[in-house]
């Protein structure tokens, strides 16, 4: 199990820190982990996780015919 910080959370996710917590609050993405006084992390497969439930909730694509 990794433990990630901020930083990489939104290196990896593409979102704004006050996003992150923004979702953290409305209980739409992984909680932090406290390591001592100001210090957060987050457990990297739970952070993947979210990646891909995001994907997986996508529109799919419609779907184009030929006109060739």
């Amino acid at each position: 199990m990794r433990l990630i910080r901020l930083k990489e959370v939104c290196e990896m996710t593409g979102l704004s820190r006050s996003c992150i917590y923004k979702y953290v609050d409305a209980g739409k993405f992984p909680r932090n982990v406290p390591l001592g006084g100001r210090a957060v992390a987050w457990v990297e497969s739970e952070v993947l996780e979210w990646i891909q439930d995001a994907i997986a909730a996508r529109e799919p694509l419609p779907r184009y015919e030929s006109y060739i």
